[in-house]
């Protein structure tokens, strides 16, 4: 079930956020159990024959989870063990077996055939949440000896399908708290203005640009060279696409949550506007960045053994955290590509020094400069994301080098009925909001701000959000289709 889709905003919101605070006149429980059993429906009616897996993590974590925090230590960690193993031998089968067989053939020749093994929505993010839980359970102590809970903290709709990644602390003291479970205006009118922009984001800003990604990269991959303005606009495209659109889920996710007194962290924070690369992933995917730093990198070994060891953790670190986007070396050599930035990025910090570093980071044309590099840095790396083949992104990234010219007729736009022109404006304007504009974080915790503090602000703000989010939600039903979010894929 889609966020941007009528079942959802029509049927599906209204009666569980109805049900959730009725069932809290009974008791806390029932209204937990209610939001528990809505978020297995919502996963169930996306992908129904996966719903018994889900449950099955849950019981299957919770109980080891629980064997963590109820034996010694030494004891514990052999669950801990045992934990880590089946829930990454769960993710390697339903997401890695396939690409796994399929390589081992194409080296040493074999036919083996496992079939084709579907992915389950959501697996990377309800196998990290629970992998953390396990970590945290060990290294820091965590308990949680209520199933409801637990499985409420993994399944919570808002989250479910692509984040963020949740950590225990984060949720159960609100799950705890009295204040979730009473009716609140205030959050409503806030969490509805934050959706309706998220929405926005989604509906018009992304799927409005992505068929000029679509009407370059796709010829790419069947042997079609582009031009050299096809090339940059297709791989602009996608890297605004690619930006509304994760933006946009995660500003639905943030605002559905207040509808519920839940605060999720923000799990995006302008990550074009970075002046270099280790900046750009504390903005991008924030609860990602930092599930890999704190149970991958740390536990590599992170800085602790020198810079050789540092620079090796962080190039292991991102080229795995490429493999978790997909089962596709095109992913993996992503991932490699921002491992390499990286160490470049720290490598040259190290050789300037902190006062060298100090002097230039105060420099408008230093800074101008790097944001510059850290943006054509993204967006080279972004062509092996979207592209299917390697064979497809090095043909993006010679048509980005000038190799065919371009002449009056851009042959891949106008095989798609497009205008290089409606491109580049599109791009144009993305690239003002995505650069330019205030971020969407601050604006809706300002909104919130206003609207606990003047009653009128509630109906105003709340009444133009719901009127936004049904217009924009109907929008999207009189389209031929209707697209999912890009990490739903993963």
């Amino acid at each position: 079930m889609l966020f941007t889709t009528a079942v959802f905003a029509c049927l599906f919101l209204p009666l569980v956020l109805a049900g959730f605070f009725i069932a809290a006149r009974i008791s806390h429980s029932a209204a937990a159990t209610w939001l528990f059993g809505a978020s297995l429906f919502f996963y169930g009616y996306w992908m129904p024959e996966f719903t018994l897996l889900l449950i099955g993590s849950i019981v299957g974590n919770f109980f080891v989870g629980t064997r963590i925090g109820r034996t010694p230590r030494a004891t514990a960690k052999h669950w801990l063990v045992a934990g880590l193993a089946a829930n990454l031998m769960l993710l390697a089968y339903f997401k890695y077996a396939n690409f796994f067989v399929d390589n081992l053939n194409a080296m040493v020749g074999f036919n083996w055939n496992v079939g084709r093994v579907l992915l389950p929505v959501g697996i990377s993010f309800f196998t990290f949440t629970q992998i953390a839980f396990l970590a945290d359970a060990y290294q820091k102590g965590v308990r949680e000896y209520k199933f409801i809970h637990y499985g409420l903290f993994v399944t919570y709709f808002p989250h479910l399908i692509a984040g963020p990644v949740l950590h225990h602390s984060q949720m159960m003291p609100q799950f705890d708290d009295a204040q979730t479970y009473r009716w609140n205006t205030a959050q409503v009118a806030g969490g509805l203005a934050i959706f309706a922009i998220g929405l926005f984001k989604k509906v018009v800003l992304a799927d409005g640009i992505s068929p000029y990604a679509d009407a370059v990269f796709k010829p790419a991959e069947t042997g079609l060279s582009p031009d050299l303005h096809e090339a940059w606009l297709g791989a602009l495209a996608y890297t605004f696409q690619i930006y509304f659109d994760f933006s946009g889920y995660s500003d639905m996710a943030v605002g559905l949550s207040w509808l519920f007194n839940v605060r999720l962290p923000f799990n995006f924070n302008s990550p074009y506007r970075a002046t270099n690369i280790s900046d750009f992933w504390r903005r991008w995917h924030m609860s990602l960045s930092t599930f890999l730093r704190d149970y991958l990198y740390i536990a590599l070994g992170g800085n602790r053994y020198g810079p050789a060891r540092r620079y090796a953790n962080l190039a292991i670190t991102m080229v795995l955290g490429g493999l978790w986007h997909g089962a596709n070396w095109t992913f993996v050599f992503w991932g490699g590509l921002h491992g390499l930035y990286l160490v470049l990025n720290h490598g040259f910090r190290a050789l300037c020094g902190k006062t060298l570093l100090g002097r230039l980071s105060r420099s408008p044309i230093f800074l101008v400069l790097t944001w510059m590099l850290t943006m054509l840095s993204v967006i080279v790396a972004w062509v092996f994301f979207r592209a299917e083949t390697f064979s497809g992104a090095w043909r993006m990234l010679r048509g980005m080098a000038g190799e065919n010219l371009t002449g009056q007729v851009h042959p891949l736009l106008w095989n798609a009925g497009m205008q290089f022109s409606t491109g580049a404006r599109w791009c144009f304007v993305l690239g003002v909001i995505a650069f330019l504009a205030p971020n969407s974080n601050r604006i809706g915790t300002r909104v919130l701000d206003l609207c606990r503090i003047h009653t009128t602000a509630r109906a105003w703000v709340g009444g133009a959000a719901l009127a936004a989010s049904l217009f924009l939600v109907l929008m999207n039903t009189a389209r031929d289709s209707v697209s999912a979010f890009i990490y739903f894929n993963f």
